[in-house]
């Protein structure tokens, strides 16, 4: 099958579940015989053929567009189309710019850190959830260490009681493979707005 053809490039987008937005159908798109169509201000005019809608649409040099294509019939609406497109990218846009992005930090230790180190990491792990992120302790195990996991217990629970203030325990200390693993998130009142 030819790579090029549009409905091979929409089967491979829906596969790999990549989601694109549908547009809808406008004026001479809508293949339905007949439709419902309603007015710019809402009211129903009623089922009409197709033909009579687009005139009718002409006449008021607006678009008409299939909202309801599940419908029986379809449902059309009388707009102009162009701004509905622009107050919808508005929207979008301005949906985008009130998300708060929350990323995970990390954070590496070992079972046996200095007290040195130990508390340049508890400033880095206050740092991280002053700014609102979630942070990820790990403790590496090399070599014989991993016989002596409740060394790397202990220094996250350590941690975790340094930063109780600001944090809780989201995932409490965990094994996955050579590491041990717990994750902090921040406190709702402590994030800056």
């Amino acid at each position: 099958m030819d790579s090029s053809c549009p409905l091979f490039y929409l089967i491979f987008l829906e596969v790999n579940g990549i989601t694109k937005e549908k547009e809808l159908e406008v004026n001479y798109e809508i293949k339905a015989r007949e439709v419902r169509v309603i007015d710019v201000d809402g009211k129903q005019l009623g089922i009409m053929p197709l033909k009579e809608a687009l005139k009718l649409a002409q006449e008021r040099q607006l678009d008409l567009v299939k909202v309801a294509p599940q419908a029986k019939p379809p449902v059309c609406k009388i707009m102009d189309y162009g701004k509905y497109k622009y107050e919808q990218s508005k929207k979008e846009k301005e949906a985008r710019k009130n998300q708060k992005v929350i990323s995970v930090k990390e954070i590496r230790m070992s079972p046996n850190i200095e007290e040195h180190d130990f508390q340049v990491r508890v400033k880095s792990a206050l740092r991280f959830l002053d700014d609102g992120n979630k942070v990820k302790v790990t403790v590496r195990f090399r070599g014989r260490e991993i016989t002596h996991t409740q060394l790397g217990e202990d220094v996250l629970k350590r941690l975790a009681e340094s930063v109780k203030e600001k944090a809780i325990v989201e995932k409490p200390p965990v094994i996955e493979g050579r590491n041990m693993v717990m994750i902090l998130s921040p406190k709702q009142n402590t994030t800056k707005e």
